[in-house]
């Protein structure tokens, strides 16, 4: 039985998704299970303690705490603007393009018609699925805006703490769904880069997404260390 390049396709591109989305689930495990073990855990602990601090303050500093927010709310509106922009660009530049001949040469690996119609399907699908998460990260941010700045309220730190890390989840959720699109697009060059950059990506975010550093103490804990300190002083 004679081997055709197709045949890559169909066993490169199925493992390289496998990889990747085995080590999402793996990370969500620890992510639930272990949170101290992995970085957004890490930082959900930080965002956690800003916000009791902001609110709990005699005197709270809103305009530092806004800008904090809105700096957040920017980054999360121009992602999702760029993922727009860039799965239309993306989507037309490939649809228009006529070099056949780089296509069918070049590409080891299939370029029937019908294969790069899924590719376009998937790239798309990945930038799309990106702009809605960035634009809910957007709008819980909007939200805990609201939150912080309303005046000589009774609003609990639970549902600022809520609206803060809903917001880094939905971050966090657009960046995964832009390394899923880049993985994809290398399948435009053939299934073998697209395994490769499957397992390089997933070395790489193994390690930046593991975290050895013990969490920071919240306010409570700070605060009866401090007394704790004080009576052994005096």
């Amino acid at each position: 039985m004679k081997f055709h390049k197709e045949y890559l396709d169909l066993i490169l591109v199925p493992s390289g998704l496998l990889i990747m989305f085995s080590y999402h689930l793996f990370l969500l495990y620890k992510y639930i299970n272990q949170t101290h073990t992995t970085v957004m855990g890490f930082e959900n602990n930080d965002k956690r303690i800003w916000v009791e601090r902001i609110m709990q303050a005699n005197k709270r500093d809103v305009s530092t705490a806004l800008s904090v927010i809105q700096s957040n709310t920017t980054a999360a509106t121009f992602l999702a603007s760029v993922s727009l922009t860039l799965g239309s660009l993306i989507g037309a530049w490939i649809a228009n393009s006529s070099n056949i001949f780089f296509q069918s040469q070049l590409i080891y690996g299939d370029t029937r018609p019908t294969a790069i119609t899924v590719k376009y399907i998937c790239l798309l699908t990945c930038f799309l699925l990106a702009f809605s998460c960035f634009v809910q990260s957007a709008r819980h941010f909007v939200h805990a805006n609201y939150l912080i700045s309303t005046p000589d309220s009774f609003v609990p730190v639970s549902s600022v703490e809520i609206a803060v890390i809903r917001g880094g989840d939905f971050w966090s959720l657009g960046l995964r769904a832009l390394y899923f699109a880049l993985d994809l697009l290398l399948w435009f060059f053939g299934p073998i880069p697209m395994f490769i950059c499957s397992v390089a990506m997933v070395l790489v975010l193994n390690y930046l997404d593991s975290n050895s550093r013990p969490l920071h103490p919240n306010v409570s804990q700070g605060r009866h260390f401090q007394m704790a300190k004080r009576g052994f002083d005096l």
